[in-house]
């Protein structure tokens, strides 16, 4: 990941893109920009924040992260509900990795809820 690039694909340092999520000094404002936040903590390794945005009557205890798998893009292919304005909303993604030296992608559509105000992911549809 480039200084000048977050691993989410928006075109800013992760410092100030996921970075400041992680670190705890703010809060994603829509489901997309948690997408992208926990896409990026599967790419730094931060297990701690995948458990905090995961809902807790669908998150598991803990999570151990492969460190064989290296992600490497982001595609956003699709978004219902989830601004600012909305409690519910969904996001249909592609996420390309490396494993093993060997090139991969998984798709998945995501639903997100709030929870006491904040985005969580509630899991895969």
């Amino acid at each position: 990941m480039s200084p000048r690039s977050c691993l989410c694909g928006l075109p800013a340092s992760y410092q100030d893109c996921c970075g400041k999520l992680h670190r705890g000094e703010a809060v994603a404002t829509t489901a997309e920009q948690l997408m992208r936040s926990r896409f990026t903590a599967f790419g730094v390794g931060d297990a701690a924040y995948l458990l905090r945005t995961w809902h807790p009557a669908s998150r598991s205890a803990r999570l151990d992260l492969d460190k064989r798998v290296r992600w490497t893009r982001l595609e956003i292919l699709e978004t219902t509900g989830g601004s600012v304005v909305h409690t519910e909303g969904t996001v249909r993604f592609r996420a390309h990795y490396v494993d093993r030296g060997r090139p991969g992608e998984m798709e998945e559509h995501s639903r997100f809820v709030r929870l006491d105000g904040r985005w969580v992911y509630a899991g895969a549809m």
